[in-house]
């Protein structure tokens, strides 16, 4: 049972890796090429996901529509992923530049060893 789920789940999470498309670019945004796209990013796309979502509030609230409680739910939380990845990138992108400096220079300390 429990392998059931468990591959049920990974199902699932691949269908929404590959299909969704702000899991792809939140996907995108970690890649250090992308890494100095995730503040202008988030800072467009964050306040256009709150907009629609109060959008979709406005017209779940009328009778007959409260399916639309799913767009809420959608809009928010692509509105939390994108505001989140712009605060976590500047943290992203200095590990992965101290961690390419480390690298550089134990490579360069290990030509330097191999010269002399």
């Amino acid at each position: 049972m429990l392998t059931a789920l468990w591959d049920l789940s990974a199902a699932i999470r691949g269908h929404l890796r590959l299909y969704m498309p702000t899991n792809r670019a939140i996907e995108w945004l970690r890649t250090p090429r992308g890494l100095k796209w995730a503040i202008p990013v988030g800072l467009v796309a964050t306040p256009a996901y709150l907009g629609l979502t109060a959008l979709a509030i406005e017209f779940a609230i009328r009778p007959g529509l409260g399916f639309l409680n799913l767009l809420v739910f959608v809009f928010f939380w692509d509105a939390a992923k994108f505001a989140w990845m712009a605060v976590l990138s500047p943290l992203l992108f200095l590990g992965s530049v101290l961690g390419g400096r480390v690298t550089s220079s134990a490579l360069r300390g290990e030509l330097g060893a191999e010269s002399a």
